[in-house]
Formats: C-alpha cells, sequence, structure tokens
C-alpha cells in the first residue's frame, strides 16, 4: 500500500513537471535568427539590361520597276553576290516590243522633221520670188510715172503700175508669213524628234530593268520569289531579295526603357548573349543611341545600336540577343549585399543625434553627419557652423571630445555653453561684406580656442593642442590657410545653398583639402569629384587654384537659387553648372578636356541616393545605420563613405550586416521583425 502512494505521488510530480515545462514552452516568445553577409571590398559594374536583335549593319531590299513575269532566278540564299551581279530576269518580250515601237515612232518623226525643212526651202523660195516681183513691179512704176511726166502716156497706165507694186508688196509679206510658219513646223517636228527619243530611251530602261542586278556586295539573306512568278510594280517596288553587306560586321538594335535611356552613351562597353550559344558572352560597344521613340502598348523605348564583330560568322541576322551595357563602373569599393537594403526590423532604429545641452555622453553612435556639417576634430575651422546646425557629426565629436579629455559634467556644460553663445554670431556672418567674413570668423574661432583651453586642466590642455595638431595638419602652411578660406567661403553658404551646389554642380568642391582622400571628410559628393578629378586628371597646383575659385565665385549664384520658383530654379541650376562646367574646360589641356568629359558625363549618371542596413553586433543585436549608396550591380550596392564619417569605424570591410530573418517559432516571416504570440481567435 505505501508502495502504490509512492508510486502515485512520482507520478503526479512528473505530470506536473510535464505541463510546467510545456506551458512554458507554449507562452514562449518565439527566437528569432537573422540571415547575415558581409561588407566587401571590390569592383562594381553598374548595368543596363535590355532585348534586341543581331542585324547586319548594312542590309539592302532588292525589288523591281517593272512588272512581269520572272524568266530566270540566278542565286539563292546564302549566295555570296558582287556589286552589279546579274541575279534575276523578267521576261523582257514585251519591253523589246515597246523599243521597237518606239524606234518606229522616233524614225516617222525624224522623217516629219525632213518633210518640214522641205516645206521652208520652197517657203524661202516663194519670198524671193515675191521680193522680185516687188522690185520690178516699182521700177515699172518710176519708168511710167516719168513718162506721164512727159506726157507720153496716160496718168492711168501710172495708176496701173502703182497697184501692182502694192500688190507685189503683199504678195511678199505673204510669202514672209509662210516661211515663218515653215521654220516653225520644223522647230515642231524636231521637238517630236525629242519626245520620240525619250520614249525610245524609257522603253530601253524598262528593257533594261528587267534584268535585277545586285547593288552591293554581301550575301543573299531572304529570297521572296520562284521562277515563273509575276510580280507587280504599281506605287511600292515588291521585296525580290534581301542582301547584308557584310556579316562580319554587325550591330544589336536593343530596345532601351526610357527610365533608362539617360544612363546609355556612345562609346561604353555591352556584352550579350544569344539562345543559339548558351554560355558564350560576346562583346561589343554602343554605337549610337536613336532619338526616335518607340510606343508600343503605353512603353516608351529607345533604340541603343551595339555593334560587334561578328567573327567566324556565328551570329546570323535576326537572332535574339539579351544585352547588358556597362554604364558606370567602380574598383575597389566598400560593397553591401542588395538583400541587407530591404531589411526592416520593427522597433530597431539608428540613433538620435544628441541634444546641444545634453552633459553626459551619448549612449548609441549618432547618425550620420549630414553633406554640409563639418567634422569637429577633422575641420575646427568649421566648428561654429557645425555648431549652428546641431547635426549628428557634432554629436559624434562632442562625445569623442568628452572621452579623450575626460571632460568632467561641469566641464560638459561649459562646452556647451559656448557652442550656444558662439551660434548666433556665425549665423551673422552672412550679413557681413564678403571682404569682411574670413577675418572675423578667424577671430570667433580664436575665441572659441581660448575658451575651451581656458575651461581645461593642464593635462586637458595639452591632450587638447595635440588633437589642435593631429586634426589640421595644413593649419601652418600657406595652402592650409588658402583650404581655411575657402573653408570659411562655405560655412559662411546657408546649407540650401550648399546643398544645391553638390547636387547640381559636379565637380571639384573649394571647400576640400587638397590632401583629402576619397569621398573627402563626410563622403562630401563634392570633394569625392574634386579628388577624382585633381587625381585622374593631373592637375597642376596653379590649375587646382583656380578650379576652387571657380566654384568659389559660383557660390553665391547657388545660394540665390533659393529664392527663386520651383519651376524656374532647375534651369537657372543648369546654366549655372554649364557656365562651371566651360570655365573648367578652358584651363585644360586636349588630353584632359576628354578625361573631363568622360568623368561629368559619369558623375551624371551617379546620383547617390540613401538607405538603411542593420549590423549584426557581437552581442547579437542589431544596430540600424543610414548610409549614401552609389551604383549597383543587381547583387551588391557601392557604399559611399568618407574616411572621417561618422560611421567609417562601422562600416568596414568584413563588418556582418543582416540579409533576412528566420523565426524559429510557426509563423515567422523572412525580412520582419520577432512574430508576437498567435491568438485563437
Amino acid at each position: 500500500m505505501k508502495k502504490s502512494t509512492v508510486l502515485y505521488g512520482i507520478l503526479l510530480v512528473a505530470l506536473a513537471s510535464g505541463g510546467a515545462w510545456w506551458w512554458a514552452q507554449r507562452s514562449a516568445t518565439p527566437q528569432v535568427q537573422y540571415r547575415t553577409g558581409k561588407i566587401e571590398r571590390g569592383n562594381l559594374k553598374a548595368t543596363v539590361s535590355a532585348s534586341g536583335a543581331v542585324n547586319p549593319v548594312t542590309q539592302v531590299s532588292v525589288g523591281t520597276q517593272v512588272s512581269g513575269q520572272i524568266k530566270d532566278l540566278l542565286v539563292d540564299f546564302n549566295s555570296e553576290v558582287k556589286a552589279g551581279q546579274l541575279i534575276a530576269v523578267i521576261d523582257p518580250e514585251t519591253f523589246e516590243y515597246r523599243v521597237r515601237s518606239a524606234q518606229a515612232d522616233l524614225d516617222a518623226a525624224v522623217a516629219a522633221v525632213l518633210t518640214a525643212q522641205a516645206n521652208a526651202s520652197a517657203s524661202r523660195a516663194a519670198v524671193s520670188r515675191a521680193a522680185v516681183e516687188s522690185q520690178e513691179a516699182q521700177r515699172d512704176l518710176d519708168r511710167k510715172q516719168s513718162l506721164v511726166e512727159k506726157q507720153f502716156i496716160a496718168q492711168s497706165e501710172a495708176d496701173k503700175a502703182r497697184a501692182l507694186v502694192n500688190t507685189a508688196g503683199e504678195t511678199f509679206k505673204q510669202m514672209q508669213a509662210q516661211s515663218a510658219v515653215t521654220d516653225a513646223q520644223i522647230k515642231s517636228a524636231q521637238a517630236n524628234v525629242a519626245q520620240r527619243e525619250a520614249a525610245l530611251a524609257q522603253a530601253r530602261v524598262d528593257l533594261a530593268r528587267t534584268r535585277i542586278t545586285s547593288p552591293v556586295s554581301g550575301i543573299v539573306i531572304k529570297r521572296t520569289i520562284e521562277k515563273g512568278q509575276t510580280v507587280a510594280a504599281s506605287l511600292q517596288a515588291p521585296e525580290l531579295f534581301v542582301i547584308a553587306r557584310n556579316l562580319r560586321d554587325m550591330q544589336v538594335d536593343a530596345s532601351i526603357d526610357e527610365s533608362d535611356v539617360g544612363r546609355i552613351k556612345s562609346g561604353q562597353k555591352a556584352t550579350f548573349t544569344v539562345d543559339a550559344f548558351p554560355g558564350q558572352t560576346f562583346e561589343g560597344e554602343v554605337r549610337q543611341v536613336r532619338k526616335a521613340a518607340q510606343t508600343v502598348a503605353s512603353v516608351v523605348t529607345y533604340v541603343a545600336v551595339v555593334g560587334f564583330s561578328n567573327i567566324g560568322d556565328r551570329l546570323l541576322p535576326g537572332m535574339t540577343a539579351n544585352v547588358r551595357v556597362i554604364t558606370d563602373t567602380r574598383e575597389n569599393v566598400l560593397k553591401v549585399p542588395n538583400a541587407a537594403l530591404r531589411v526592416r526590423l520593427a522597433g530597431v532604429e539608428p540613433a538620435r543625434p544628441a541634444a546641444p545641452g545634453a552633459s553626459g555622453p551619448a549612449s548609441a553612435p549618432a547618425a550620420p553627419a549630414s553633406r554640409t556639417s563639418v567634422s569637429w576634430l577633422g575641420h575646427w575651422g568649421g566648428l561654429g557652423h557645425a555648431m549652428a546646425q546641431a547635426g549628428g557629426g557634432m554629436a559624434a565629436q562632442r562625445e569623442k571630445l568628452v572621452t579623450e579629455l575626460k571632460l568632467s559634467a561641469e566641464q560638459q556644460q561649459k562646452l556647451d555653453a559656448i557652442s550656444a553663445d558662439l551660434r548666433p554670431r556665425f549665423m551673422a556672418l552672412r550679413e557681413l561684406p564678403e571682404a569682411q567674413r574670413a577675418a572675423e570668423r578667424e577671430n570667433i574661432m580664436s575665441g572659441m580656442r581660448a575658451s575651451i583651453s581656458a575651461m581645461l586642466t593642464p593635462g586637458q590642455r595639452s591632450a587638447y593642442q595635440q588633437m589642435l595638431a593631429q586634426s589640421s595638419p595644413t593649419a601652418t602652411t600657406p595652402s592650409g590657410a588658402a583650404a581655411a578660406g575657402a573653408k570659411s567661403a562655405n560655412a559662411q553658404a546657408p546649407a540650401s545653398a550648399q546643398s544645391a551646389t553638390q547636387a547640381a554642380a559636379p565637380g571639384p568642391a573649394p571647400e576640400a583639402p587638397a590632401g583629402a582622400g576619397p569621398g573627402g571628410p563626410g563622403g562630401n559628393p563634392m570633394s569625392e569629384f574634386r579628388n577624382r578629378l585633381t587625381s585622374e586628371l593631373g592637375l597642376t597646383p596653379a590649375q587646382t587654384e583656380k578650379v576652387n575659385a571657380i566654384y568659389q565665385d559660383a557660390r553665391p549664384r547657388f545660394a540665390a537659387l533659393r529664392d527663386l520658383s520651383a519651376e524656374e530654379r532647375p534651369k537657372a541650376r543648369d546654366r549655372i553648372t554649364a557656365d562651371i562646367r566651360a570655365r573648367i574646360g578652358d584651363l585644360l589641356t586636349g588630353e584632359q578636356k576628354t578625361k573631363y568629359a568622360a568623368l561629368v558625363a559619369q558623375s551624371a549618371g551617379r546620383q547617390a541616393s540613401s538607405g538603411r542596413i542593420y549590423l549584426l553586433g557581437a552581442d547579437g543585436k542589431p544596430l540600424a545605420v543610414n548610409v549614401r549608396l552609389g551604383i549597383t550591380d543587381g547583387s551588391s550596392t557601392e557604399l559611399l563613405l568618407g574616411p572621417n564619417a561618422a560611421q567609417a569605424s562601422l562600416l568596414v570591410e568584413g563588418a556582418v550586416v543582416i540579409t533576412g530573418t528566420i523565426a524559429t517559432a510557426t509563423g515567422g516571416a523572412s525580412g520582419a521583425g520577432p512574430s508576437g504570440p498567435r491568438m485563437s481567435f
């Protein structure tokens, strides 16, 4: 009995423990696992995909201008022909009879000319006879008039002689008119001869056209007639053959969507594949982008002609080609998997920048600095402007200052007070004349540095001076002074004007120091372009100084854009940009101009965008980071990051990024955050 009681007790305890475990598991929150990838460094190629057809560069459609029955067919598909070679014959019998008829008409017209000429000769003889008779009648009148005066004959005889003179004169005039008629008949007959000659020539041309010859040397790729077939040439010549001029130099006519056509330029490299040769890639080059739009089902496309050499005549006309045009390339850049850009984790957001009055260290990494803000430690000359903007970069550098100098809570409050006091003074700089701004700004900066030094202990002051020296290596050199002056102009320009300059005018940025690395502080796109311009074009110091001056002169014009309406602003920005490019082009050599044009075209197609990725920390928790993105090859996207940017320490090669999520419990969704418990309803 005792043993049974013990067994029942053990069984009850086991059941209770099992129920408790089951209930705990049932009510537990599903754990989420992350699919991850890595930030890598490598090359990227941005491409545009399209489809098209393989065609000969030149193909001629051969037709006929006369109607008739095909008597002889001398070529077939794939026949090689030479220019002028006879390839088909239309029955010429009808046209031969037309030639004979035209020849007979011509002969009759020639005979009519001879008849008219004979008539003209007779008319001229009649004119001569009438002239002689008129002269004889006049002499007779003169003689009889003399006799009448001597009263040898009666006056009536003289009157009769005068009547004969008048009659002879009229007869002479009539003969002259008749002669003119016969001359006109000659001309009419001669014109009829010319007409008959033209008709004969036309008949002979039609007869010659019964012999179809090849207009070019090439290969017959199409034949649409058979021997004995009747062809009719009416308003449009029928197509008998299609001859490709050269199958070794061919092209792909690719249809490019209107959203991508702006990235396609002549000279870009392209690759394509055809179904006839799977696994093989053929190379070509964009020769032309045709401006004639083609609209099919409300979809607008443009034809890009990709030329290539058809070695061995392997590719045939009409093959479908899948084309990829390389629009941009980047070498040795940071790139992140595209899947990481599509992930969104609920509740995980980038850290907010610290408030200006915060007295303690920030609890999370600061957001990336804005394009117009300047690093505290990287460029002390821009500290006041950064304070005025209170950007994320300022918060990050304040944290660095607090950490490295180990500022106390009281010192942090003093630092924030210095920032607050200087902000209105920096904002007032824009009201001063251009010539006074640099000096006044330097006075403010000197006072700021003195105020910060005054609140530090001797040990902190020494560390602070070292930080200043390390972060401003060019401050004591003439070139550094010039760079500081350029940076002062940058600080004076309103943020909206600076952003307009960056967006509208790709080119060297005056604020970028000559020794800045790729991307410049904070990844400024203008600094990126300037560094590329200096390195790839090999600008001399004199050219660099002039280029910086050009952008310095353009800053007020860009600042004035904010006063224009939204409709006028793009056109005005384009005019300023065109002027900048023209002035820079005037400074370059012939070789530099060619490279500069390529850089401008490349920068125009490279529009930076924003995105967000999630890094996976060592503790397994995600960290959201906002990033700037460049080109993509479809699987990876370029990360645009300057060496002094706030995220530079996080976004490094090998950093782990989240590309998706996998919930271990049923109902978890990839790419989403942890799901809550399912309700019974």
